[in-house]
């Protein structure tokens, strides 16, 4: 496997970092003096124009059909776009691929029928709408999507929504009009688990749709929210389920893989800007008589994070590379789970390093690092917490030990086998 990047990938990736130079960072801190004030910033839209005049736009969608916008790069070459996105945490929103909608743009990609993709898939693509994927739930632990509760029953030519769903990304943007909404089925036999779930395409403003608050997360405010929701009575008509009843579970599994390596390529993008913020920060100051980059404890925790990056992102790319496979390997998934845990761990321990070298201006709004290590510490819980994707590579592990029919026996030095004569098999 050679993960170096590709002359398409390098030439897109030029492009890119000029455009962020020229338009993105110069608007940095506008964007968060509007986000402090919890609404997303007025020149959003023109900087989306200017990307799409570029051919800076859906870069993350390698599937796209003859006719749709976008550069329908792979996954690796994608990668190296995504580590720069992820520099400015809001920047993906610009070239249309950010969270949630790249998801559920892939998503209506794959499953949708030709009347759900005028109405939803076509004005996503183009950038014109936001989307959000209605999952998690406060009653019950999401971390099983088939605890799911929110329910949803046929009634004649409708289906008819009750539930309550929260942590939904995207709900409080103006331009939010799809929610992708998870419910289980009101005619699901008791103990039914994955076949027992549909996924229901809900305008954002239908009846009975009430955004009950935008929750903070660890007090940081999101402006395009990661909001509670209420169902209540909600109607829509029957045309409005995607893919077929009772098929929820599985969709929503192959919605999340992408999504969540898309996740993984901007965490390394912002563990990169971490380590460089903390090696200019300990070259200019000074205690105990020698600048921080002089101290022995200092340039071990910078070696740490540049050894600690370089692994990830080289697990991250094979990752990539196997989504991009025509058959995906069976161990696609557990691998997918691996890179989850490993990216948002190193998110938290290469900011906490940084913002250790920074003291009390780490902690301060006056860097990106305090916002940087709380969204790493909250992947450790989104998209499927820590546990449950160590529990999916452990599984993956023991299956391919049952498969071997323990055949590392073999390798052990008992007295018997000490006293036995070599066998050739």
């Amino acid at each position: 496997m050679d993960f170096t990047p590709s002359a398409r990938s390098l030439d897109w990736l030029a492009r890119l970092q000029d455009f962020s130079e020229r338009y993105l960072l110069p608007h940095n801190a506008a964007w968060h003096r509007h986000a402090a004030e919890g609404r997303p910033p007025p020149f959003l839209e023109d900087l989306k124009s200017l990307a799409r005049e570029e051919g800076l736009w859906n870069l993350c969608l390698p599937r796209l059909a003859q006719g749709e916008p976008g550069t329908r790069l792979s996954n690796l070459d994608y990668a190296p776009l995504a580590e720069h996105m992820g520099r400015l945490h809001w920047s993906a929103e610009v070239f249309n691929c950010n969270a949630p909608d790249s998801g559920n743009m892939e998503l209506l990609q794959r499953h949708a029928s030709h009347a759900q993709r005028a109405q939803w898939l076509a004005p996503l693509l183009q950038g014109t709408i936001r989307s959000a994927f209605a999952m998690s739930e406060p009653d019950v632990a999401s971390s099983d999507p088939s605890n799911l509760q929110t329910t949803v029953r046929r009634e004649g030519g409708e289906l008819v929504l009750n539930g309550r769903k929260w942590f939904i990304t995207g709900a409080a943007h103006p331009n939010c009009r799809l929610l992708v909404v998870v419910c289980r089925n009101d005619d699901a036999a008791e103990g039914e688990r994955h076949g027992a779930h549909s996924l229901v395409l809900v305008p954002a403003d239908a009846p009975g749709v009430e955004r009950v608050r935008n929750i903070t997360i660890m007090q940081h405010t999101s402006p395009e929210g990661h909001c509670e929701l209420l169902l209540r009575n909600v109607r829509v008509p029957a045309d409005h389920l995607l893919g077929a009843w009772g098929q929820g579970f599985a969709l929503a599994q192959d919605r999340l893989g992408p999504g969540r390596v898309h996740h993984c390529m901007r965490t390394i993008g912002q563990c990169e800007l971490a380590l460089e913020l903390a090696c200019d920060r300990a070259l200019e100051r000074k205690a105990f008589g020698k600048t921080l980059a002089d101290q022995s404890n200092v340039q071990e925790w910078l070696a740490e994070s540049r050894i600690e990056i370089d692994q990830a992102r080289l697990l991250v790319l094979r990752t990539a590379w196997a989504l991009d496979q025509p058959e995906p390997g069976p161990r696609l998934r557990a691998e997918i789970a691996a890179i989850k845990v490993v990216a948002a761990r190193l998110q938290t321990r290469v900011v906490d390093r940084a913002i250790q070298v920074f003291g009390a201006m780490g902690l301060s709004p006056d860097t990106p690092l305090a916002w940087l290590w709380t969204w790493g510490r909250a992947l450790r819980v989104m998209d499927g917490p820590d546990e449950v994707h160590l529990r999916t590579v452990a599984r993956d592990e023991l299956a391919r030990a049952r498969a071997r029919g323990g055949a590392s026996a073999a390798y052990f030095t008992t007295p018997e086998q000490l006293l036995a004569p070599p066998r050739i098999r």
